[in-house]
């Protein structure tokens, strides 16, 4: 439809400004001559200013017709079209505190896994090729065996994600038969992720026993029929109960499972396979002790306490594992050749006890008071320099957290650096911070913004002062 034809009933003055908006190609001409773009993100980008600036005319405002230039548009053309350029995917700098943030990508991965990432995506690979055979191999194979001397099980299986093994499992050993759970251990994890709907999606029947806060061997025994199949243990790594409360100890519970010939299954949740009490952590059950203690089938994530890349990790005795790899849902839920790469270079740093702490997740977790002090000092004496005119700048004594669903109620000693902008309202610099070309995310607590040091990397305090200079516009 024409212009004018749309504008019928508009007031001169608005008919006016709308015949001044410039076309779509002769902003295109303007924008070209400036800036490297693929074409349909060119267009893109003008469309969108121009539909902006006809829908603000309507509305009785927009700009003078002597505004509606080249001089005044392509400005705003370049700053909508680095929008667009900019990747969706992008880095960000965590100053939460949080080790193991679910929303910025959980565990980091240490150089050597990225470097393994590096080699198999740039090149062919042995992913499912035997070289000593010459004939179709086993993507599992590339890692069982580094998974099972690590753990102590009798064999290994890794999938896409923890939820991914904990169907896995449910649905070879369980399908049309009954599982038993504690009460207190249906547990809902991220994005509303339940274990009683995992379960359903399996097949399986739940069967609940004892209360919220306890329960005892005898309600597992009362609860076993010929339909029961497995006694599930989910460890309760994102909450705790706390005061008059009662859990079956795994090696009864493993017990229970030998006299009545019902395989036992403790879903770890984020798992870790070193004691993480050294760090000054409460003392975690790791997965080589729950292997210890019999239990037939351990399930554990990839991404969180072990330090690694997304996956589901599974292991525990051989005829069961055998019978989950022949399942043909592995197929739909296996991992790629990207995990398989970040996981052997992960798991071999675990062999070397002066490396294992390289891990970026455990580094943090070890990681000094005094060095993260002196990060903060570090970050405060720039800041200072450029910034005390605009932003408040000190110290505080904070707790990071572990993340990742673990350990909820723990935290480790850490520092953080405290800004109070004075030229900005605290919700503003907020959302300034998180949308600078390298957004920083930090937590705001009592009417202050919290740059918690432990989870900023050495390389990081330059580009996390440039973006707060950028934030006020200081050179």
């Amino acid at each position: 439809m024409a212009e004018s034809s749309k504008s019928e009933g508009y007031s001169d003055s608005i008919k006016k400004k709308l015949r001044a908006i410039p076309k779509v190609d002769e902003c295109l001409g303007w924008i070209e001559e400036h800036v490297e773009a693929p074409k349909a993100f060119l267009k893109a980008a003008v469309r969108e200013l121009l539909a902006g600036e006809r829908e603000a005319i309507l509305s009785g405002a927009g700009r003078k017709i002597e505004d509606l230039t080249q001089k005044v548009l392509v400005p705003e053309l370049k700053k909508r079209l680095a929008v667009k350029m900019a990747p969706n995917f992008r880095r960000v700098i965590n100053a939460t505190g949080v080790i193991i943030h679910t929303n910025m990508g959980r565990s980091l991965l240490p150089p050597e896994a990225m470097a393994g990432l590096a080699t198999v995506g740039s090149r062919y690979s042995n992913l499912e090729f035997d070289l000593t055979t010459g004939k179709r191999g086993s993507r599992y194979s590339l890692v069982e065996d580094l998974l099972c001397e690590l753990t102590g099980a009798e064999a290994g299986l890794v999938v896409n994600n923890n939820a991914a093994a904990v169907l896995l499992v449910l649905e070879t050993l369980s399908k049309g038969k009954e599982v038993i759970v504690s009460r207190g251990q249906l547990v809902e994890i991220g994005g509303s992720f339940r274990i009683p709907e995992v379960m359903k999606k399996s097949g399986a029947s739940l069967v609940e026993v004892g209360a919220t806060n306890r329960t005892h061997l005898k309600d597992y025994e009362e609860a076993i029929t010929e339909e029961t199949s497995l006694l599930l243990k989910v460890h309760m790594s994102n909450y705790r109960i706390i005061g008059f409360t009662s859990e079956v100890p795994l090696e009864d519970l493993v017990s229970l499972g030998r006299k009545h010939k019902i395989p036992v299954m403790d879903d770890l949740g984020s798992g870790s396979l070193v004691d993480l009490s050294r760090y000054g952590l409460e003392k975690e059950p790791t997965v080589q002790d729950v292997i210890r203690a019999g239990v037939d089938v351990v399930t554990f994530s990839g991404d969180k306490l072990l330090g690694g890349p997304q996956a589901g990790l599974i292991v525990g005795r051989k005829k069961i594992i055998d019978r989950i790899k022949k399942n043909h849902l592995n197929r739909a839920l296996r991992i790629d050749k990207f995990t398989l790469a970040a996981l052997e270079a992960v798991f071999r740093l675990y062999f070397d006890e002066d490396k294992r702490e390289t891990i970026p997740t455990l580094a943090m977790m070890a990681m000094p008071l005094d060095v993260i002090e002196r990060r903060a000092r570090r970050l405060v004496r720039r800041l200072k320099k450029t910034l005390s005119a605009h932003c408040e700048v000190d110290t505080a004594a904070v707790e990071s957290r572990v993340g990742g669903g673990a350990m909820p109620e723990q935290g480790l000693p850490s520092r953080a650096v405290v800004l109070r902008p004075r030229t900005l309202k605290l919700s503003e610099f907020e959302s300034k911070l998180r949308g600078a070309d390298l957004p920083v995310i930090g937590r705001v607590e009592n009417e202050r913004m919290l740059l918690d040091m432990r989870t900023v990397g050495d390389d990081e305090i330059i580009p996390l002062s440039q973006s707060l200079l950028k934030v006020f516009e200081v050179e």
